[in-house]
């Protein structure tokens, strides 16, 4: 999208993306991106397959490196000589927890910790289950559980070295309702802890209800924002107005109303009012209404989703290389 604001970089993020690329030969996985992330913040990063989003984490988790640009990660420049370093203050979760599905809850747990350079583990790997609700769980052999229970123990490790920033790669995918609510009130829980986010995942409901801000990626960065600026940049304000019949001359009547700045038929007695301030201009509508002697079902503001922002900005993409 156009327009995109330009970051401001602050010392004091947990992340800081300036002109990131990484290409691998002549495929570009993401070009130019720039972006910060507070502390603190639940930031949710969003885009289609292929777009960069998994590329993007393990750029910023070191496990690839940049082909160009810079970044910091938990306020640690983005370098192969730091990259020990950086691992040492993060954590990524990535979609396929990695278990080892023959041993136990606690095994797999002390083992990652050792790995992590743990000393004497025992009092975090009980901290990390009971945040997860899997304390009694600790003796169950990976293999005999759910996929939901291994996603919490994968999240449970991603605790144990008591990350400044956790990268959550999909972390609710292909769970059910009720696993995937746990997931969320640990992520909830989490930030209000103090703990960074970084979440890329395909759901879209899910980025609206947990993320302070949200990125979409394809290739390139679209947008970065809060959802209400993202759908107040997209979309025109506007009123659906619902009538028992079909009003006999909408033009004339909507035009005539004050703020009224156009209007759409979207079905008998269905109509969508372009207005600047939908609170202001609603009473005006009503009145009107009632003067030219209609039954009004309903009066109210559209409201566009996330998921609208989303596809608007996918299919502008989709559009473009058409031409």
């Amino acid at each position: 999208m156009e327009g995109v604001p330009e970051v401001t970089f602050c010392p004091q993020a947990a992340v800081v993306v300036d002109r990131l690329t990484k290409c691998f030969g002549e495929r570009t996985a993401f070009s130019e991106v720039s972006f910060e992330v507070a502390r603190g913040e639940v930031f949710g990063f969003l885009g289609p397959n292929g777009a960069g989003k998994t590329t993007m984490v393990r750029t910023l988790g070191t496990l690839i490196e940049p082909t160009s640009g810079m970044a910091t990660v938990a306020g640690i420049p983005l370098a192969p000589d730091n990259a020990v370093e950086i691992r040492q203050h993060v954590s990524i979760m990535p979609e396929a927890p990695g278990l080892y599905l023959r041993l136990t809850v606690t095994e797999n747990l002390e083992y990652f910790a050792g790995l992590y350079g743990l000393h004497q583990p025992a009092a975090r790997i009980r901290a990390a289950l009971d945040a997860v609700n899997l304390g009694d769980r600790a003796g169950d052999l990976c293999g005999g559980l759910s996929k939901g229970l291994r996603q919490r123990v994968g999240l449970a490790r991603t605790l144990l070295s008591d990350p400044v920033v956790m990268f959550l790669d999909e972390p609710t995918s292909g769970l059910d309702p009720v696993a995937t609510r746990e997931v969320h009130n640990l992520i909830t829980n989490l930030r209000q802890s103090g703990t960074t986010i970084f979440l890329t995942t395909h759901r879209l409901e899910e980025a609206e209800r947990l993320c302070d801000r949200v990125a979409i990626l394809n290739t390139t960065l679209r947008t970065v924002g809060q959802t209400e600026d993202l759908r107040a940049q997209l979309f025109t304000k506007t009123l659906v107005v619902q009538t028992l019949e079909s009003l006999g001359d909408p033009g004339r009547l909507f035009t005539g109303i004050p703020g009224v700045d156009g209007w759409r038929s979207d079905g008998p007695g269905s109509y969508v009012l372009s207005v600047p301030d939908p609170r202001r201009v609603a009473p005006e509508v009503t009145r009107g209404l009632v003067a030219a002697g209609a039954d009004v079902v309903s009066i109210g503001e559209a409201k566009h989703s996330l998921e609208d922002v989303y596809l608007e900005l996918v299919n502008e993409d989709v559009e473009a290389r058409g031409q």
